[in-house]
């Protein structure tokens, strides 16, 4: 092996391996904090954690990501639109289960594949291809719900407007 290769598998070596310094830290008489590379007397010895990195994507996979959203936005423009049928907007009704049955249509109906989804108070509580969602044990109080339509993927293609509702249920109370 010539010397000079081994030198320069050498300093290939030197790079590869991490660099590790420790830190010190110390406390002086009055209370003041410092840290320092060098040990000093009274200074402890900290471990450091590793700096956290983040890898950002590949621009190639940046434009991939664009050309799926390009296409999720094609498929939301096929429907026109998407609402509720029941219950209304600003609804308020008595239910003694707290069972609450969404009805809900677009225009035009669904493409294969693709469900109706619920949220209510911002949480998904039902998928459909039927257009009817029943959701059990809704408390009583004012709530929000909107209606979705997802892909098979699972990504909302068509938003519908939000629509705010009241549930009344009887309590021992009153």
């Amino acid at each position: 092996m010539n010397p000079r290769t081994g030198l320069v598998a050498a300093a290939f070596l030197l790079l590869a391996v991490p660099a590790s310094a420790e830190v010190y830290r110390n406390v002086d008489a009055y209370g003041n904090v410092t840290y320092s590379d060098e040990p000093s007397d009274g200074a402890e010895a900290i471990e450091v954690k590793p700096v956290t990195t983040v890898t950002l994507p590949k621009p190639q996979n940046v434009r991939e990501t664009d050309k799926l959203l390009e296409e999720v936005k094609r498929e939301g423009a096929v429907y026109e639109s998407v609402s509720f049928a029941y219950p209304e907007n600003n609804q308020a009704f008595n239910t003694g289960s707290g069972d609450v049955q969404f009805e809900v249509q677009s225009t035009p109906g669904l493409q294969d594949g693709h469900k109706y989804e619920v949220t209510l108070d911002g949480q998904p509580v039902g998928q459909t291809t039927s257009g009817s969602v029943t959701v059990s044990n809704v408390f009583r109080g004012t709530h929000d719900a909107r209606v979705h339509i997802v892909d098979e993927n699972g990504v909302q293609v068509k938003t519908g407007p939000a629509i705010t509702f009241t549930v009344h249920r009887p309590s021992v109370a009153n």
